[in-house]
């Protein structure tokens, strides 16, 4: 039982250190970004994108801190901006859909590729499934929402 115990533990730091090995030189990196100001003009970059998913060039920062850092990270900025009102309510749906499918792409990928698995794959894959639930639910998302406030001003 000790043994078992010891071996536990000395996995637990492995997979720790594995971990910190991929985390902490991206969150230095993304620090970097953000004080170059290097953020903005990936937003830029990116514009077609968002008009793609039907969202708004507002919801750049969000989907690019999501994308990179994850959901703990994008969330934070999600809910500062859609508390100064910055983010429409289908902007709202419409970025955490596609971050459901596909955040944390760096990290995730690179933590999978360091446990063996084909970073390309997964990275196209979840991209793939990203672009295609958003899409589809830009196109009907006008509709949900229409039909919710209706059901909410009815007391359903």
């Amino acid at each position: 039982m000790l043994q078992y115990f010891g071996e536990s533990i000395s996995q637990s730091f492995s997979s720790i250190l594995t971990i910190s090995k991929v985390i902490i030189p991206l969150m230095i990196a993304m620090e970097f970004l953000k004080e170059y100001k290097i953020i903005d003009k990936l937003s830029n970059l990116l514009s077609p994108l968002s008009r793609l998913l039907g969202m708004s060039k507002k919801t750049i920062f969000p989907l690019v801190v999501g994308l990179t850092l994850g959901l703990a990270y994008g969330a934070g900025v999600i809910i500062q901006i859609a508390k100064e009102g910055k983010l429409s309510k289908k902007d709202l749906y419409l970025l955490l859909i596609f971050l459901v499918a596909c955040h944390s792409v760096i990290e995730d990928t690179l933590l999978f590729v360091a446990m063996g698995a084909n970073g390309w794959l997964l990275l196209s894959f979840r991209i793939v499934v990203a672009l295609i639930l958003t899409i589809l639910a830009s196109k009907n998302i006008d509709k949900i929402l229409s039909i919710k406030e209706d059901k909410i001003k009815q007391g359903l």
